[in-house]
């Protein structure tokens, strides 16, 4: 009896363990088959993915209903990142996000654009209480867009534990066909100290990938000796869409022993910076490829489970190791990639000289960097290695490093404009001069005194840019003294090349008109459905500023019953 008790037991925690995500409770966010293009911890620029994107057939005004029933809990809108967002916080804890909407149900669009007209904002975020806005599983909730950072139309769709931190919707029964193994695209060896050599060679090596009989690989036999790493770039695909997505975990294993892991299952936000110490940086930044490091040094992603050796694989002269690599999807479609290592110690072999700067960066301090009319403050932890790095001035521009290292944290950018006149001072910002032709690139910017101040995560060549040049407004859908009674909507383009758009203000007869700003099509659009127009004879007066203070305005009287 106590024999049966006990196996119960086992299989009740075992099926427990099991459905720790309920299967049943959250439904297809759209009313149409679920279809992704992109799934869930992809890594992205600076971050993981967050939710998963469905396809609305290249549309946008499709019916977005709630995963389950609960309160509307957050609504944000914003001009970047998810645009028009909503957050539903259900009885079960979860809460779920949808994002890059085009516009919300009739109920949450008049709460919200109430509250817009009253803070004069077009961007705004709100908590509203439990009982406002209650909704239903199925139930309308708004319509998918395009909407903030995205690059398509489409839904982004989050599901977030109690901790708001999200989780692989795949986990809850939302999931799309998969029947096919995730591709590996490339492997790199890499000798992680200066005592380690691969091919007699104290650099990364990149390996001759093979492909063999039913989706697996292989590479070439490799010499090595001391502390070596591996890292992979792979991508799995879907049935139903030929998007590059994300894969779902990364085992290693050295002589049939698993010594590492990355799993995607759920990560925090305060965390998901650490991406870029996941890949390999400077690989990144220089040929854009994402390979992620299977082995862990100075991370502290969750999502990393060094069960060995932090993933650090160490071989001896005369020895031999096996080592695979096993990548998966959700759907358990797995590509084994097999790598055969000889122990071998070459006594010609020479380590890598570091270069040697006048600049030493010791992750654990704070660093001042200053020469001429510019200084660089890098904070404590800004860092994950020591290193010696790059730092010149001439004249206005600072050369800092190259940018192949990675950071967790903004670093200041301070340069001296004293000798600029009062009124050039007013119209100077911090740029970045990215691409071979150097393009200044908008670097957040403040004044102090004679002072200006650049707040920065990137290393690279920055300089002070002078920009006497308004922004342009232009391409208005009336003309001066129309008739647009049968319009719905007034739009308008507005564009700077210089510093770029920081704020805008419309108003008709004096009052202030909400307006809505899409970037990426450079369009202003009212709603005339706002009803804040009541009068025939309306005088729309615009004003548009850069971020170096800049003005334009834009005046016209237009007629409408």
């Amino acid at each position: 009896m106590r024999i049966i008790t006990f196996v119960l037991l086992i299989f009740s925690l075992f099926g427990n363990a099991q459905n720790n995500y309920p299967q049943d409770y959250f439904g297809n966010p759209l009313e149409i088959p679920l279809i992704l293009s992109g799934t869930f911890a992809e890594l992205r620029s600076n971050h993981f993915h967050s939710g998963m994107d469905l396809k609305t057939q290249h549309r946008t005004g499709l019916n977005v209903v709630s995963s389950a029933d609960g309160f509307i809990s957050r609504i944000k809108i914003s001009h970047w990142g998810y645009g028009k967002a909503l957050y539903i916080t259900h009885p079960n804890g979860y809460t779920t996000v949808y994002g890059h909407l085009s516009k919300f149900a009739p109920e949450i669009e008049a709460y919200i654009k109430k509250l817009q007209y009253e803070k004069e904002s077009y961007e705004i975020e709100l908590f509203p209480k439990a009982g406002v806005l209650v909704v239903k599983k199925g139930e309308l909730v708004a319509y998918s867009g395009n909407t903030g950072g995205s690059g398509g139309p489409h839904l982004h769709f989050e599901i977030r534990d109690k901790q708001e931190r999200p989780m692989n919707p795949m986990l809850f029964g939302i999931d799309s066909k998969d029947t096919t193994n995730p591709v590996i695209k490339s492997i790199y060896a890499y000798p992680l100290d200066d005592q380690s050599f691969i091919n007699n060679s104290n650099k990364k090596q990149k390996l001759v990938l093979a492909p063999l009989k039913g989706g697996d690989y292989t590479t070439e036999t490799i010499d090595a000796i001391g502390n070596i790493g591996f890292g992979v770039e792979t991508i799995d695909r879907l049935d139903l869409a030929p998007n590059s997505n994300g894969v779902y975990n990364i085992q290693t294993f050295v002589n049939g022993t698993q010594n590492f892991e990355l799993d995607f299952k759920r990560f925090a936000f305060s965390e998901t910076k650490h991406i870029n110490q996941l890949i390999d940086y400077e690989n990144y930044t220089t040929s854009k490829k994402r390979i992620q490091k299977l082995y862990k040094i100075n991370n502290p992603l969750s999502i990393i489970k060094p069960i060995v050796n932090d993933g650090i694989v160490k071989i001896e002269d005369q020895t031999s190791a096996v080592y695979k690599i096993r990548v998966s999807d959700f759907e358990s479609n797995s590509s084994w990639v097999t790598i055969h290592i000889n122990g071998t110690n070459d006594s010609t072999a020479i380590a890598e000289v570091e270069k040697i700067t006048p600049y030493y960066i010791n992750k654990n301090q704070a660093t001042n960097l200053t020469a001429g009319k510019v200084s660089v403050d890098f904070y404590k932890d800004t860092f994950y290695e020591d290193f010696y790095i790059d730092f010149d001035v001439k004249g206005d521009t600072v050369k800092i490093h190259e940018d192949i290292k990675a950071t967790k944290k903004n670093f200041s950018i301070t340069f001296d404009m004293s000798h600029y006149n009062e009124t050039d001072q007013s119209k100077l910002y911090v740029a970045q001069l990215v691409g071979k032709n150097k393009y200044p690139s908008y670097t957040s910017t403040k004044r102090k005194t004679d002072k200006l101040i650049g707040n920065t995560k990137k290393l690279g060549l920055y300089t002070i840019v002078l920009d006497t040049v308004p922004p342009r407004i232009y391409g208005s859908s009336f003309q001066n003294e129309q008739w647009i009674s049968n319009h719905n909507t007034l739009t308008i383009k507005i564009d700077d090349k210089e510093s770029g758009i920081s704020k805008y203000r419309a108003t008709i007869n004096g009052k202030w008109i909400l307006m809505e700003y899409d970037y990426k099509t450079k369009t202003l659009t009212h709603d005339f459905s706002d009803a804040v127009i009541s009068e025939t004879n309306n005088n729309f007066k615009l004003i548009v500023t850069d971020n170096a203070g800049n003005n334009s305005t834009f005046e016209a009287l237009f007629y409408r019953k």
